[in-house]
């Protein structure tokens, strides 16, 4: 299957671009998913200043503080785990790009900048100057992303999760991957966490909150 869909890819565009052009399909489709992840994370957020409340009033009470907890996300239209189904849905995608760009096929049999994509860093040391490129762009893109997340959290104020500052490295993780799988998933590294980026910026500023999501409490205490 994947032999047959490199195949098809490489007849399409020159391979580098193929993988780029079909990366960006990909994530096309699954842009109503990424849109209903961000809806959910923001109706969380803007929740957050009542579970705060509740945490204070019945932090003693782990019962009780989590039937007040799911009443109040219940009240808004919204629940605990929203936003997590569809990044669920989004990992049979990603397994796809993934088994594409480490399989081999025809793909593979490209080339970026004359290194083969499918040639290996770790252990051969070869074509340094255009992994370190590749490398120096995921570091890059991977630094932007923990920057934005810790803007968005502390503009929502909601508490943090354990570990927050330890999660926030974990985008810095593509460059150790793209250091030891084939310079094709780099391409595809590349390409789809600068989406995600992008798209993620764009998404919680273009998201509008249906009217009932975090407004029924504040309206129970005026």
């Amino acid at each position: 299957m994947f032999h047959a869909l490199g195949s098809a890819l490489a007849g399409f565009a020159t391979p580098a671009l193929a993988i780029v052009a079909f990366t960006v399909v990909v994530r096309l489709l699954m842009h109503p998913l990424s849109r209903a992840a961000v809806r959910g994370e923001k109706a969380r957020a803007a929740l957050a200043p009542e579970i705060r409340k509740l945490t204070e009033k019945y932090g003693k009470d782990k019962v009780k503080l989590q039937e007040k907890t799911l009443e109040l996300y219940r009240s808004n239209g919204t629940s605990m785990l929203a936003g997590c189904l569809p990044a669920l849905v989004q990992v049979p995608f990603f397994m796809v790009m993934y088994r594409l760009v480490t399989t081999p096929n025809p793909l593979l049999d490209g080339t970026l900048l004359g290194v083969p994509l499918g040639t290996h860093w770790f252990g051969v040391w070869a074509h340094t100057p255009v992994f370190l490129a590749l490398f120096a762009v995921l570091t890059g893109v991977a630094f932007a992303t923990s920057r934005w997340q810790a803007a968005v959290a502390l503009r929502n104020g909601g508490p943090q999760p354990p570990f927050a500052k330890l999660l926030r490295l974990l985008p810095f993780g593509t460059v150790f991957i793209a250091a030891v799988l084939p310079l094709a998933a780099g391409v595809y590294l590349v390409t789809t966490t600068t989406w995600t980026l992008l798209e993620r910026a764009f998404l919680y500023r273009a998201v509008q909150l249906p009217p009932r999501a975090g407004t029924s409490a504040r309206a129970r205490t005026t």
